[in-house]
């Protein structure tokens, strides 16, 4: 069995890899339109400006869509099936991540549930998760 990828930051995101670390999750806005975006990147989407900053996020998001994979990839081979899930995060971006602490099933996996963040360790990257709010997930 492989072992799970790890992703690798790069200087555009290793902000939101510090965050994740730190226990944040941390995204970005806009300082002209006041817009948050995800994934991480030097110009605003809405409004093309340069001028953007870092900020923690709530941690909070709900269920958006999710697909539950049966084939794992290589290094997933022990946790098939899984859910493959974009969350829509309370500020209003949505990302793609894990969900933990549910089944992975039509059943647990409501849309709209709401959700919190947690991290989970994978080599030196600490990467974002989401399960049921109010639930402890794992970190």
């Amino acid at each position: 069995m492989s072992a799970k990828p790890v992703p690798v930051p790069t200087p555009e995101t290793q902000p939101f890899w510090d965050g994740c670390a730190a226990g944040e999750l941390r995204i970005q806005r806009c300082v002209d339109c006041g817009r948050p975006h995800f994934y991480p990147r030097p110009v605003c989407p809405a409004c093309g400006s340069v001028n953007t900053e870092w900020f923690a996020a709530s941690g909070r998001a709900t269920l958006y869509s999710y697909v539950i994979n049966h084939r794992p990839a290589p290094g997933f081979e022990d946790e098939a099936p899984y859910a493959i899930a974009v969350v829509e995060l309370a500020e209003g971006p949505r990302m793609m991540t894990s969900i933990v602490g549910v089944p992975a099933t039509p059943e647990a996996l409501v849309l709209d549930m709401p959700l919190q963040v947690s991290f989970e360790q994978r080599g030196d990257i600490s990467l974002p998760v989401f399960g049921p709010a109010g639930q402890e997930t794992p970190r």
